[in-house]
């Protein structure tokens, strides 16, 4: 390939480093757009690659021929590896409190809302087989992407993908790993655009005094911590705490790698485990949640949390959405598109119900909760801008982790059991 009119020849890693800040320039360009206070956000980078890999795929290969396919997998598990970690670190010092404190509010509205999605899912599967599929793997594959999407979720989007890896071989493998990053990229805009507007139109609809609603939220963040205090000083290992980061990391690859074995349950002989998202995300909640082991401090800065938080979550959705954007027009169906409607608003709607009148938290504390079990980043974002409160953020945090953990099962065992 010859930039500038041949000026500048790329070829090989180059290019393909290249295309990548090239996409992330696109990306967070259209990221900012914003419309009556609706923006994609890092979402963008995520369309920004899967149109780039549906017009430039070959382009690429062309650089790339004999290992096009490997060096995105390296890109997209790098930043799976920073995204996922980075969560468990953030969460995990009001995590186990959360758990023990509020698990028959925020805890349990997250799996009712992961639930609601899950029986959304097999529903659609159903649905889908009277009307015609008859590819139980592809179906399925394409169904957990558009979970994943429609819960906004990049931890479930990875774990379907590495089950379905696990699952099939050669080619099959291939072809639905590259499916559910379609199924992903078709739910996830209304799967960000759908929360962020329910948590905007719901005081509207409810017509409820703001001040008020303020003055109900009695969350206390401090009383949920389970971080130890520590009076010494801690030892630390570097100062950007890349070293405590790296080791949760390695744990976690090796957690997500030991496998369960269903076939006592007559899945012939299918396996499950936490795979490397839900492996990096465990160990990075314990040593979240530990914070030191004796006078050695095992909790990285909170700045690089944040930078490897979006970083990885930008190379993750640049390397699927590169590869998920080659198949995206040869299996974009408007039906699938319903599908993901139908796995936000279900789940939204069931969570909020269950919340008022079974749970009976206010508004905020309700909201709150939504935006964490629907795993909505910008949702929360919107949120606090409408409710006027950063307080909103501790329903978040309590509900989050659990919506992320039970989603990522959820995908899975919808390829497991339906594929």
């Amino acid at each position: 390939m010859n930039l500038f009119g041949g000026i500048i020849p790329v070829t090989g890693i180059t290019f393909l480093v290249f295309c990548l800040f090239a996409i992330a320039t696109v990306g967070y360009s259209i990221g900012r757009i914003e419309i009556k206070g609706i923006s994609l956000g890092t979402a963008g980078v995520f369309i920004a690659a899967l149109v780039f890999g549906a017009l430039f795929y070959d382009d690429l290969a062309v650089q790339l021929p004999d290992y096009t396919g490997s060096a995105l997998k390296i890109v997209e598990n790098i930043g799976l590896i920073l995204f996922v970690t980075s969560v468990g670190f953030i969460a995990g010092p009001k995590f186990f409190g959360n758990m023990k404190k509020n698990f028959k509010s925020y805890v349990l509205l997250g799996l009712i809302i992961i639930l609601a999605g899950g029986l959304s899912a097999v529903a659609c599967i159903y649905i889908g087989r009277a009307m015609g599929e008859t590819n139980n793997a592809e179906f399925a594959s394409m169904v957990a992407g558009l979970l994943s999407g429609a819960l906004t979720s990049t931890p479930a989007f990875s774990a379907a993908k590495a089950t379905v890896a696990s699952k099939y071989v050669g080619e099959m493998a291939a072809e639905c790993e590259a499916i559910v990053s379609v199924g992903n990229g078709i739910a996830y805009i209304f799967g960000v655009v759908g929360v962020v507007l329910f948590v905007q139109l719901m005081p509207k609809i409810l017509k409820v005094d703001m001040e008020v609603e303020r003055a109900k939220l009695t969350v206390s963040n401090d009383t949920a911590s389970s971080k130890k205090v520590y009076n010494g000083k801690l030892i630390e290992m570097d100062s950007f705490g890349i070293m405590p980061f790296a080791l949760a990391s390695v744990l976690g690859i090796i957690v997500g790698m030991i496998k369960i074995p269903l076939s006592a349950q007559g899945l012939g002989g299918t396996t499950f485990s936490l795979t490397t998202t839900g492996g990096c995300l465990l160990m990075a909640l314990i040593f979240g949640h530990f914070a030191r082991v004796g006078k050695i401090s095992i909790m990285p800065p909170a700045a690089t949390l944040k930078v490897f938080r979006e970083f990885g979550l930008m190379l993750f959705l640049m390397g699927a959405g590169i590869a998920g954007g080659a198949k995206f027009i040869e299996y974009f169906d408007p039906m699938y598109f319903v599908y993901g409607v139908i796995m936000t608003i279900l789940p939204l709607i069931i969570g909020f119900l269950f919340a008022k009148y079974v749970l009976k938290l206010s508004l905020l504390n309700n909201l709150g909760s939504i935006t964490g079990g629907m795993t909505s980043t910008p949702a929360l974002g919107t949120l606090i801008n409408v409710s006027g409160t950063e307080d909103v953020a501790a329903a978040y945090a309590a509900t989050y982790p659990i919506a992320l953990i039970s989603v990522v099962i959820v995908s899975q065992f919808v390829i497991i059991l339906f594929g």
